[in-house]
């Protein structure tokens, strides 16, 4: 017993040591690897990365506007903080792509120049995560890709959706004004990346955000931007969602000018037809349903008394909570792997309760009358893909694998809390997660922060370093996962 205690003691001693080495940086910087660059980015009809929450100040418990991100992928963990810069009349802004995939900071491996703009006479300061995230003024934003037609994607545009994100915090302080500086820059230069969503926040609204390519022969973009109801929360999860949109009402809707125009050019949408335009039916690539499990467990769990299933054919934009939500009852639906719904992977591996006694003597009463089968010790939502494979070949279908929020290949999570009666300093704050975060703690970094610490540019997607603050969460969590 003793032995027993002590290892225990001793392994999360290790594990708060190895977070604790993490977070402070110690140990010396190692040699990037040699010729790492970005991984090509694949087209792919039902993408699997990235999920974004939106809650209006009405659907808060403190009036907290929050819209998040999970960064699913092998995608860049570093990050620190642009500061606030003051330019030159005649400066330029240089546009890139390729920096989802570098080391540090420093790692130029990659990137491609694809432009320039002009630059304004000053930059705010951000938070530059992969997709950057919030500014010093409480503007944040959350992303999701979403696919969408790719007879849309236009190779020649300049601007990747990380580069309008980062483009938009420098210079905006609103929602609205991101929406609409994002709109005049790509319709000037062009944009070159897959559907994305973009979910833009201030200290009173949040805005959901979707954009493609306007084809190859057209250098803009088709967009259109829907603002979440105060007393709403919204959800992005891969799947284009926005619905039926009405430009006669700017307070609620905004859109590209071509966003009709495109869809019935080619195609998509016959306006003598008398059906009604939607822009995820028009730009969502022929997907039936505007929504999959992730939205469907979000919206249910917030509204219960809809009685949403998966044989709706569409689900509504966003809901009203029956209960308010604090930002802790957020971070608890992205450590959710639906444990205990009819989703959960583990929900039949049951194994029989452990017999602790002498050959032949029986249990005691109290110990009779507990259930005799339980959850077995592997089971976990983060099995690693053999164990899955050997279960169902030894009995097929007894782990359905489901997509999850939170899932163990996830870079960086981050849930943006805007507070809009404090000063943007303090009432802004990113909730910011390394690694599975299901598992991770999250670390709140203000809006005011001007400095982070140095094992926070480190990446852990390219070599193992004791300097990376991203690798003690990481080794922690798989740690935590053995049995």
């Amino acid at each position: 017993m003793k032995t027993s205690r002590f290892a225990g003691a001793f392994c999360r001693a290790f594990i708060l040591a190895f977070v604790v080495l993490g977070v402070i940086s110690l140990g010396t910087a190692q040699k990037p690897e040699e010729g790492y660059g970005p991984s090509p980015k694949p087209w792919v009809d039902e993408p699997e990365s990235c999920t974004s929450i939106q809650a209006g100040r009405l659907a808060t418990v403190d009036g907290s506007v929050i819209t998040c991100h999970t960064c699913d992928g092998r995608y860049r963990q570093w990050v620190d903080i642009v500061p606030h810069q003051k330019w030159s009349d005649k400066s330029m802004a240089k546009i890139y792509s390729g920096k989802m995939h570098t080391e540090t900071p420093a790692d130029l491996r990659g990137i491609i120049q694809t432009g320039e703009i002009p630059q304004v006479a000053e930059t705010y300061r951000f938070l530059n995560t992969a997709y950057p995230c919030l500014n010093e003024h409480g503007l944040a934003i959350g992303e999701t890709t979403i696919g969408g037609r790719r007879e849309l994607v236009n190779n020649e545009g300049m601007f990747m959706i990380e580069e309008l994100e980062r483009i938009a915090l420098e210079r905006c302080k609103t929602a609205r004004e991101a929406i609409k500086l994002i709109g005049e820059l790509v319709k000037q230069y062009g944009y070159g990346d897959f559907g994305e969503c973009i979910t833009i926040a201030d200290g009173k609204e949040v805005w959901h955000f979707e954009i493609m390519g306007a084809g190859p022969l057209e250098k803009g973009a088709v967009w259109a931007a829907v603002r979440i109801p105060d007393e709403h929360v919204g959800i992005s999860a891969n799947i284009p969602r926005i619905p039926e949109i009405d430009l006669k009402n700017p307070d609620r809707y905004m859109a590209s000018e071509n966003v009709f125009q495109v869809a019935q050019d080619m195609g998509w949408w016959d306006p003598a037809s008398g059906k009604p335009f939607k822009f995820w039916e028009a730009y969502g690539g022929g997907r039936g349903k505007p929504f999959s499990t992730r939205e469907l467990f979000v919206l249910s769990t917030l509204a219960p008394s809809l009685k949403l299933s998966m044989d709706m054919p569409e689900l509504p934009f966003s809901v009203k909570p029956e209960t308010k939500l604090s930002v802790r009852d957020i971070l608890a639906i992205y450590r959710d792997p639906y444990e205990g719904t009819d989703l959960d992977m583990t929900r039949n591996l049951m194994v029989p309760r452990p017999q602790f006694r002498r050959r032949g003597e029986q249990p005691p009463a109290a110990e009779q009358a507990e259930p005799q089968m339980v959850k077995s010790p592997i089971a976990s939502a983060w099995m690693p893909r053999d164990v899955v494979s050997l279960v169902n070949a030894l009995k097929p279908d007894t782990i359905r694998m489901q997509r999850t929020i939170p899932i163990s290949g996830c870079a960086y999570a981050t849930v943006l809390q805007v507070r809009g009666w404090l000063p943007p300093a303090v009432g802004a704050i990113c909730w910011f997660s390394f690694d599975n975060p299901a598992m991770s703690a999250r670390i709140p970094i203000f809006a005011g922060t001007t400095e982070l610490p140095p094992g926070f540019e480190i990446c852990a997607q390219h070599q193992f370093r004791l300097d990376s603050a991203a690798w003690a969460f990481r080794r922690a969590n798989r740690l935590a996962t053995l049995k």
